[in-house]
């Protein structure tokens, strides 16, 4: 074979190439896609070996859709970053079939359908594994990456190439084609890789889900290639054709590229259907050989998932229907108090060592002082009154297979010297006074920022992955850091290097440091200091300001200067700027006076600002509304409207690049007013506001 190589042209060695990438690709298709080899082993280690002795003697000619990558890669020195080109969002979930009745009802409303009308989903397991998403141009396999944070992922391109299920190549798919499924490893490989691992003197995985994440994020790809991993497709990102014109018809056309699909996914006429293919696949959990934890709901007709669009961050058109929590019980050994970043007091189970669902538990939630006393918020009993006490034998759930949480208490087996436990009255960190407010279920600290763990929690919460996502600066570095005294507050961050030379001398002889790694966090530091308006409000952990109202707050005003005028102008909660601000459909006076309060207080608007000083803030801008007729106006509906509904109507206006409000004021721009409007149709005509009819307001923007 060798020396027919060496005949070769560089011509004819490119066409050998494709030929060989077509031949091993279709090959890997038919043996682990539809067991069915058309190539013994031997033939196929043949293919392989010229394959490789082609690229020896022509290095530059070998192809991104390589055979040679199927095997492994040299290791990767960290991954590197893929901003998706169609966000990949998370679901919202229904734990109960009112939940999911729930669901059909509010689709149904928002797209002006009755209760007879004729509506269809796919129901689908729910895979415990780790989201992937899979870029194939031309039909080559051109890059693989992680959810990420939805918006930006890992680059794990060469580790998904070892992967049998994914195919280097695929026939008959759009020019752009982004397949998204689950990586995820069965039951079977998971305990035999355990078995290995042990052997080996290495750790175990907890559970096939941390061992199926662990194994694609591997910096070595012929690690990931000798760990069992296997690829359910289900769903896709960017495509330059549409796949089908239904979500099952898109599922049976990825089947047919080569793509396993789960057999179990199935078509339903309605909550009752739903709820019936639910039952069937929990009665199968156990024997399915991969972990699954609930069922996917989704609208099948696409042009209706259009329609319904997206919240801010999940589909309207999508839930997550999740199995009940699973039980266990043990010995609760402690109660602790942990103080987050708001200086909430909360109470945490210690527990003797238990699995619940698989996984072993430890440490479980205990809410607030009401429910130790087993009282819910409304002062309605839980657990039948019961108490929890140190030393009581407990049951445990996980909610959603996710958080632990003390279900109830068995009273037949508390020790007979138990004492009702006691809530502290001070913080356990600093000693400050941990007052409840009237009608709050939770005791906060009012340290506030002399409280460390406070300090602590919210530094976190800055460097956490929807905030500023520093690469290298994580729970663990922030806490060594803060102990050590190098940072007390987010400013403190961007000028580490300026405080302490270079940084790296310093930080690379400190425990779990080297020059790389110490290199590394600087450069990331410094990669943060432009940083968009949504992230930077909501790494600044103010209570009830989460990242969707973050990105809300940060459409509406645009810059960091105008968000921080409007939040001075409206110190007093009252006015125009208040008013504006409330006005933001989403945003309530809780969260507004929040917001202001954050701003207000002198200490901690000192520390923002210190903060922004370092930094470079995106405006947030809204799509390109070029030509849009109410691009930049705020728009308030009002009345009943009869060719769409209210939800569809704030949605289009969005799309537009209008800001939807829910009350009129000064700075309304139109109001949109159907039968049955009242007081809002009165101000506006007060104020001289310009009013439409439904009519009016679908001639102004068109068919847009």
């Amino acid at each position: 074979m060798t020396s027919e190589i060496e005949t070769l042209t560089e011509d004819q060695a490119r066409a050998a190439l494709a030929e060989l990438a077509r031949t091993l690709a279709d090959a890997n298709t038919a043996y682990h896609g539809a067991d069915s080899p058309d190539l013994s082993d031997a033939e196929y280690d043949q293919l392989k070996r010229r394959n490789a002795e082609i690229e020896a003697r022509f290095p530059h000619l070998k192809r991104d859709d390589s055979p040679s990558e199927q095997v492994g890669a040299a290791p990767a020195d960290g991954f590197s970053k893929v901003t998706h080109a169609v966000a990949m969002l998370s679901l919202s979930n229904a734990f109960e079939a009112e939940d999911v009745a729930e669901f059909d009802g509010r689709i149904r409303k928002y797209l002006g359908l009755g209760d007879a009308a004729p509506l269809r989903y796919t129901a689908e397991p729910k895979i415990d594994g780790l989201s992937l998403s899979l870029r194939y141009e031309k039909g080559a396999l051109v890059q693989a990456a992680t959810r990420g944070d939805g918006a930006v992922g890992e680059n794990v391109t060469a580790n998904a190439r070892t992967i049998d299920d994914i195919p280097a190549r695929i026939h008959g798919a759009p020019d752009l084609l982004e397949v998204r499924g689950e990586v995820y490893m069965s039951h079977e490989d998971f305990e035999a890789l355990n078995e290995r691992q042990v052997a080996a003197g290495a750790k175990s995985f907890a559970n096939p889900r941390n061992a199926a994440a662990g194994s694609l994020r591997q910096l070595d790809a012929s690690i990931t290639k000798s760990r069992p991993l296997r690829f359910f497709a289900y769903a896709w990102g960017a495509l330059s054709a549409p796949l089908a014109d239904t979500q099952m018809g898109a599922i049976e056309r990825l089947s047919e590229l080569g793509f396993s699909t789960n057999p179990l996914t199935v078509l339903c006429n309605g909550p009752q259907e739903m709820l019936d293919h639910y039952a069937k696949i929990e009665a199968q959990r156990a024997t399915l050989g991969y972990d699954i934890d609930g069922v996917v709901y989704k609208v099948d007709d696409l042009a209706l998932q259009e329609r319904l669009g997206f919240r801010s961050t999940t589909p309207r058109w999508a839930t997550a229907h999740k199995f009940p929590a699973e039980l266990a019980w043990t010995r609760l050994e402690g109660i602790d108090i942990q103080v987050g970043r708001t200086g909430a007091l909360s109470p945490v189970a210690r527990l003797h060592p238990v699995t619940v669902g698989g996984v072993v538990v430890s440490n479980a939630t205990l809410h607030n002082e009401d429910y130790i006393k087993g009282f819910d918020s409304k002062g309605a009993e839980i657990r039948g009154g019961k108490d929890i006490r140190v030393g009581d034998w407990v049951q445990v759930y996980r909610a959603g297979d996710v958080i632990p949480k003390v279900a109830d208490v068995d009273l037949s087996k508390r020790p007979g010297d138990s004492a009702a436990y006691v809530f502290p009255q001070t913080c356990p960190e600093c000693g400050s006074d941990a007052v409840r407010e009237p009608g709050d279920a939770v005791r906060r600290c009012t340290g506030g920022l002399i409280c460390p763990a406070q300090a602590v929690e919210k530094l976190k919460h800055f460097v956490s992955r929807a905030a500023f996502d520093i690469e290298g600066l994580g729970a663990k570095q922030v806490e060594q850091f803060y102990t050590d005294g190098w940072i007390a507050e987010p400013a403190d961050i961007f000028t580490l290097r300026e405080r302490y030379g270079s940084g790296v001398q310093q930080l690379k002889n400190r425990e779990g440091w080297g020059e790389k790694s110490a290199t590394n966090l600087f450069q990331a530091i410094e990669d943060k200091r432009n940083i968009a308006l949504s992230r930077l409000l909501f790494s600044l952990g103010i209570r009830h300001v989460g990242e969707s109202a973050s990105n809300l707050i940060a459409l509406h005003y645009g810059s960091w200067d105008d968000l921080a005028a409007a939040m001075d102008a409206a110190a007093d909660q009252s006015g125009p700027a208040w008013e504006d601000l409330i006005g933001i459909d989403g945003v309530g006076a809780v969260m507004a006076g929040s917001l202001v309060k954050a701003f207000a207080q002198e200490r901690e608007r000192a520390s923002i600002d210190r903060l922004v000083n370092h930094l470079t803030v995106a405006e947030a801008k809204r799509a390109d509304t070029s030509g849009s007729p109410v691009a930049g106006k705020t728009v308030v509906f009002t009345g009943s409207l009869e060719k769409m509904t209210r939800a569809e109507a704030k949605a289009r206006a969005e799309r537009l690049g209008a800001k939807v409000a829910g009350s009129v004021s000064a700075r309304t721009d139109i109001l949109v007013a159907g039968p049955g409007a009242g007081s809002k149709a009165k101000k506006a005509a007060e104020l001289g506001i310009e009013t439409l009819d439904e009519d009016g307001w679908l001639a102004l923007i068109g068919a847009a």
